[in-house]
Parts: C-alpha cells; structure tokens; sequence
C-alpha cells in the first residue's frame, strides 16, 4: 500500500427504466368515442367465420416443407471446418491479407528493460504482421500491461506505459507502433524487519536476507533474498521453517518502501533415527549406512540432500525421498528430535550395456555387458560382460557389493578368460581379481579415490627372446596387489571442462615362468591431466602427462603383457596401439621398463559439435628411468559429437618423422574424450 492520497475513478453507466402499460382485456372504450363506435360495427369473434381463399391459377398452393420441419441435428455433429477454397481463388492463390507493423521503444534502455521486454513482447512474436488492425491494437494493448509489469518489477512503481497506432498509414506501409516507458522515480527500500522470529533465527534471517538499506526494490532482489531464508534456516538447524508473505509500504513523497517480512521457524532439531515406507528396496540397516551424520547433530538439510543423492545413486530407486518428521521429544536444551521419513520405489535392477570402438593396430573391438545390481540383496550385483575384437577377445563374471558396510566403499571378485593377439604379444589369461575401493561414477563424481586389490593371473604368451631373436610361447603366474589412488577437481568425468586429476597406481608383483626362475618386480605409473576453459567456455585447452616405471626385475623376465608401451588412441596418436618403443628384427614392438608421455589438446565446441586439433609425445626404455630424450610426436584433428552420456570421438592423426613399417595415418573411435 502507499502512504498519501489515492484517487480511485469510478466509470457508471445508469440505465432507465421504463414501462409499456396495457389496457386491461375486459375494460371497453366510453360510449361515445371512436373506438366504442369502432367496435360496434366489428361482428363477434366468434360469429365470424375463417375460410381461406382459394389459390388463383397464378399462385400454387403451398407444400409441406419436410426438411424445415425436420429437427435439428445435435450441435456436436457441427463441421466447423472452413469452406474449400474456390477453383478461382486457388488459380489466384488467394490468401487472408496480412499487415505489416514496426515497433519503435521509447524510454526503455535508460532503465536496462529493452532486452527483457523484446524478449517477451506480443508484438514481436509473430513476426511483424497482423491479420487486421484489431488485432495490432490488442497486442500493443497487451505489451503495454507488459512494459509496466517490467517497470514495477524494477522499482518503478509509478510507472506508466502508453501505445501509440496512427488512425491510417498509406497503403502497403508498414503501421509503425511506438510502446513509452515513462518510469518515474525509482522507489528504495528504508527499514528492514523480519518478524514472528526468536533472537537467534531472526538473527540468521536478517544474515541471509541480506537486503541493505537504500537497495532499489527489485522483484528479482527480493525473491531472491527470501530464498535464501528459506534455505538457510534449515541448514542450520530449523527444518519446519515457513516464510509467510512480504509487506512492502510504500512512501509516495520519499520514493521508499518499509519491508517487513513474516517468519515461522518452528522448533530447532537434531537428526534422530531414519524410517522407510514404500518398497522395500533398503531396509533400516542398510539406509543407516547412508549419512554422513549421527543421530544428536544439528539438523542440516544439507546432510538431508546428501544422503537423497546417496540414494539416487545407487540406481536401484526410480523416485526416493527423505523428509523431516517431528516427534515431539524435547530435549533438555530446548531442541526437538526429527526423525527422516525416507520414501522408496523400487527401479529396475537389470541393466544392458554395449560399446564399440576402433583403434589402429588395435582393430574393432565390441563390448556388451548385463548386470542384476541387487540380485543378492542389499545391492550385491552380478555383472557379466563379453569383449569381441579383432584382436582381442573376453568373457568375465563379476560379483560386487556397493556400499559394503560403508558408504561409497565396494567390495568386488571376478574371473576373465582372455585371449589377445597384438603385434607385440599374444596371450591366453585366466585372472582370479578382488577388490576393495572408492570409485567415481557418472552419477557420483568423488574427489578422493582411492582401490586396494589382488590379483592371480595364469598367462601363456609369446615373449621375445633376444638371444636368439624368436618369440617361443612361455607360462607365467603372476600374483599382484595392484594399489590405487586418485585425486579429481575436475567437473565431469566423462566431458571435463575446468579442474584437473592426478591417479598414482603401484603394483608389486611377483612371478613364476614355466621353467624358468622366480622374479619380483614392481609396476608404478602416474597421470595428470588438466583442463581450462577459454573464450566463453567454447574452447577448453587440456593437457596430459603420464610417467611409469618397472622397478625390480629385467625387462626380458617380465611377462611381455606386463610391460609397458606406448602408441594408441589413449596413448600417443599417429602411431598403432603398442607401437612405439623397442621392437625386434620384424619390426614388432617389444615393450619396456619406462614411459613418458605427454598431449595437449584444443576443444572448440560449437552446440553438439566439436572440433579438437591436438598434438601428442612419447616414448617407451628398456631402463627403468623415465627420460624425454628420443622422443616420438604425432599431430592430428578430431570430431565430437556431444550426447548426454559423453561426446563421440573420432580422432585421425599422422606421426612426424615417419620410419618404415608406421602407417600414414591413425583413426580412433570412442566414446568419451581422449582424457
């Protein structure tokens, strides 16, 4: 309201009444007077006899008429579709005329509103033309409720708005249109109250409203502010808060408002225990391994979202929600105990998954995967997978525990049978793996990871034997406790954009060849990788570094799939899958001891396109010391396409300063980026 005088305007229409008196049927005219002289000449009624006149030759007499007498036929069975156009107007191709219209705005930039109002005008919605001038008008009439809506959302409560449309224009002109903005004086806001409240939660609400004295009244400010009450009173305690609605007063001759805004906090609380209904997908002890809080905290929703995204997560639910329930408990300190009324649907449990990819000098390779993630209930998964390749071939079966007696923590065992023909090695594996870990999911992206396994792998390869240059088959059994650790500030797993990922991985070893001796050895390799982005986010610069080792054991007494190489499209590009590095008198590659690689890569992204040009290195020892001396380097461009679960890569690159035996060119297919 405004303080001041109002003047309201009230528009009457007074209607008159009048009235038709008649002439009572049994009151007779006076003797004496035309009319009673009138009527005596006039016979009874009903001595006078009705006969019609016969019809003449020249008028035939009228015949029943059955279709007007017919009954309507109900309004439902109306076709209200327009006529066909005659064959003359579509010889001419006639259509409705149409007018054409400009818009002039006048007033509106010197309060930042013309891109707003453009955006939402009815005059500029369909395209400048108008079936008539009505039609103009309405649509003026319409932007002009509009243009004062806009001004008063800014402050401008005073604000007028006035359409302007010439009586005639000259024909085939466009009818120019002009909106005016006349804004007035901007109102600002004065004093500041939040009411209904106790010291301390008024005192978080005037924290978090955080409006200042002398603020223009914005809409956008003030929605804004309130939300925030409504947030931060249960983060910080008060889950029942309740924000009533505002009040601002209006002073019409200072051009201020007094805002005074009503807050329900309900009791303050601390989490008690969780309940279920609904399916029951998780029982109580299974939920209880979901928050990252205990029962006596502070209520925060935060941790109340938290443990709903946890839920999520796991993929078995198609809808769960958690909410606070009062139970009346009073605690000594005044607080109340809330317990979290969590609400299940069961969602499918059985998944398919597939991929496809090709790599020079790695061949065509498909994968397929089914899973049942809560065949052993809670959330113990069977997953099988297969693996069809040009080169390499796998079936696996895995069984995996999410969330095994700790949140985010999974417990797996699997066994593989493989069979993998590259240049460098062919081998036939049987592996027995376990293990323990904190992984990062699409879903579920986690900034510390973190894999503690074991490994028993029985292997029949084709190792090169450099003392007399064959490739004999030979049989290792490997044992391996293979360790990992990540660290990830990037923000996608998939399609990152900004951040960057460090992954250390260690693997002692140890081995026995058929025949031969005993050997232990230890695997390291570390990665970074780094993205930024740049002009508006279209392009994204990234980079990539990866280091490994072989410490312990001569590179001729490790298993030739143990090793390490280099060359592929997660690797360096140009070159084939494994190429680089050592290689025998047939020109296949051998493998090493060290790795050092590097790429940095430029991604322009234009809507679900983009283009990535990038240049790679590396190099593959015998030694077991990194080293960036000979060094190998491949060039190249790349295409995504972006969906919504990672961006399709198809990557052709050429090595510079090509030997004999490497191909022209590499082509990479994949999806996900290249790192």
């Amino acid at each position: 309201m405004k303080k001041g005088h109002r003047c309201w305007i009230f528009v009457a229409a007074t209607l008159v009444p009048f009235a038709l008196i008649a002439q009572p049927a049994d009151q007779k005219p006076p003797a004496g007077s035309d009319d009673h002289e009138f009527e005596t000449a006039l016979p009874p009624l009903d001595q006078t006899a009705i006969t019609p006149a016969p019809a003449t030759a020249s008028e035939p007499v009228p015949t029943q008429d059955n279709e007007l007498n017919a009954p309507l036929a109900p309004l439902a069975t109306f076709n209200a579709e327009p006529l066909p156009a005659t064959a003359t107007q579509q010889a001419k191709g006639d259509a409705p005329q149409q007018l054409r219209y400009g818009l002039r705005l006048e007033g509106f930039e010197q309060v930042g509103l013309e891109d707003r109002f453009r955006a939402l005008s009815a005059l500029l919605h369909d395209g400048k033309k108008a079936a008539n001038a009505t039609q103009i008008r309405a649509r003026a009439d319409e932007d002009v409720q509009l243009a004062e809506r806009l001004l008063r959302s800014e402050g401008y409560f005073d604000g007028t708005a006035l359409a302007t449309i010439p009586a005639a224009v000259a024909p085939g002109a466009a009818v120019p249109v002009t909106i005016t903005a006349t804004p007035g004086k901007q109102y600002n806001l004065a004093q500041i109250a939040v009411t209904g409240l106790a010291a301390e939660p008024q005192a978080l609400a005037l924290q978090a409203l955080d409006l200042k004295r002398g603020q223009p009244i914005q809409a956008q400010r003030i929605e804004d502010a309130e939300a925030r009450v409504s947030l931060r009173l249960p983060e910080q305690g008060y889950p029942f808060v309740d924000v009533g609605q505002r009040d601002i007063l209006l002073d019409t001759v200072a051009f201020t408002g007094d805002y005074s805004l009503p807050v329900q906090a309900g009791p303050k609380a601390r989490f008690g225990r969780l309940r279920t209904e609904g399916d029951p997908v998780f029982g109580v002890d299974h939920l209880n391994v979901f928050p990252r809080f205990k029962p006596g905290q502070i209520y925060d929703s935060r941790q109340t979202d938290d443990l709903r995204q946890a839920l999520i997560g796991t993929g078995l639910l198609s809808t769960v929600s958690v909410t606070p329930v009062r139970t009346g408990e009073v605690l000594p300190d005044g607080t109340e105990t809330v317990d979290l009324l969590v609400r299940q649907a069961e969602g499918k449990a059985r998944t398919l998954s597939a991929s496809a990819g090709y790599g020079t000098g790695e061949g065509v390779k498909v994968s397929g995967g089914w899973a049942h993630n809560n065949l052993w209930s809670p959330e113990g998964a069977l997953v099988l997978d297969a693996t069809a390749g040009t080169q390499q071939q796998e079936v696996s079966a895995t069984f995996r525990r999410s969330n095994a007696g700790l949140r985010d923590r999974t417990f797996q065992a699997g066994v593989a049978v493989s069979r993998q023909r590259f240049d460098a090695y062919d081998a036939q594996s049987v592996s027995l793996t376990t293990s323990l870990s904190r992984q990062s999911t699409p879903i579920w992206q986690k900034r510390w990871t973190y894999s503690l396994g074991g490994e028993l792998t029985a292997t029949r390869e084709t190792p090169f034997d450099p003392a007399d240059l064959t490739r004999p088959k030979n049989t290792y059994f490997i044992a391996a406790l293979p360790l990992q650790g990540g660290y990830d500030r990037s923000n996608s797993l998939l399609d990152p954009t900004r951040g960057f990922r460090v992954t250390a991985k260690l693997s002692p070893e140890a081995q026995k060849q058929s025949g031969g001796g005993f050997d232990t050895y230890a695997r390291m390799l570390v990665e970074t990788t780094g993205y930024m982005p740049l002009v508006a986010n279209s392009f994204v610069l990234a980079g990539r570094v990866r280091v490994g080792s072989i410490v312990g054991a001569a590179r001729d007494d490790i298993a030739p799939s143990r090793r390490l190489y280099s060359g592929g499209g997660g690797s360096v590009r140009g070159y084939g899958y494994q190429q680089l590095g050592p290689k025998d008198q047939n020109n296949d590659p051998i493998g090493g001891r060290s790795l050092t690689e590097f790429s940095v890569e430029g991604r322009y992204r234009f809507g679900n396109y983009g283009i990535v040009p990038f240049f790679d290195g590396g190099r593959v020892g015998e030694s077991s010391s990194p080293s960036i001396s000979h060094m190998r380097y491949g060039v190249g461009i790349g295409a995504r396409y972006y969906t919504n679960f990672g961006p399709f890569r198809l990557d052709v690159a050429t090595p510079l300063g090509r030997r004999p035996g490497e191909s022209k060119l590499g082509v990479y297919i994949s999806i996900g980026q290249a790192f």
